[in-house]
């Protein structure tokens, strides 16, 4: 539209003249200014939205904080929460993580007692939402996990997707498999010092299984 309102205040004759030009040369100029466009703003689309709940964005905010990528071993706690074990995800949601290439080093289907659930959220015990957030992770079995690789942590919560599932990305687990904030199907460390501390929370001494994959020499240089 600038382009042809140009064109007018230089007179009828250039207008005319352009009018000449195929249109099919000016499409691509067109598409490319706007895939530039959109590819410079894509990434502050989902944090921009206003009127989130107050958990999302906050959740969203520390994420975008504390996510860094790492080329250091680490080790993450990964939990399939009771709706993803009810609706049988649990497969689906193991071979994201095996694809990607990370070594499982613990897996267990666990209930989990009210006061390892208190103690686990226990950063959030003086939420609203705390006593309903600790009746649904105890209402059903859960599935435990402790994931090792270079950079897991901030990978596997990429792969998860943002907390609150309408906001999280197409081909993420969330973005995927789940709708609401309170059935987000998965739990995921948020920084390696808690993906230590929430494995010695979940698993004993002695459950976690020390192996090498061979696939690693495929994946590792």
């Amino acid at each position: 539209m600038d382009a042809i309102a140009t064109l007018a205040r230089t007179g009828p004759s250039s207008l005319a003249a352009a009018g000449h030009r195929s249109s099919a040369s000016l499409r691509p100029s067109a598409s490319l200014s706007f895939a530039a466009a959109y590819s410079r703003n894509r990434g502050h689309v989902g944090l921009s939205t206003v009127g989130w709940s107050g958990r999302a964005n906050r959740a969203a905010r520390v994420t975008t904080n504390r996510i860094v990528a790492s080329s250091e071993v680490e080790q993450s706690y990964i939990m399939i929460k009771p709706d993803g074990v009810q609706r049988g995800l649990v497969g689906e949601i193991i071979s994201r993580f095996e694809k990607k290439g990370f070594l499982l080093k613990g897996l267990k289907l666990f209930q989990c007692p009210k006061e390892l659930a208190q103690e686990h959220y226990k950063d959030l015990s003086e939420r609203p939402f705390f006593p309903k957030l600790i009746e649904y992770i105890t209402s059903g079995p859960v599935v435990c996990m402790a994931w090792e690789g270079a950079g897991v942590v901030a990978s596997a919560r990429k792969l998860i997707g943002a907390t609150n599932p309408l906001q999280a990305e197409p081909g993420t687990i969330r973005g995927d498999l789940a709708v609401q904030t309170g059935r987000n199907v998965v739990h995921g460390s948020d920084s390696p010092d808690n993906g230590k501390r929430e494995i010695a929370l979940w698993f004993k001494e002695g459950e976690l299984a020390q192996w090498e994959s061979v696939h690693t020499p495929w994946l590792i240089e």
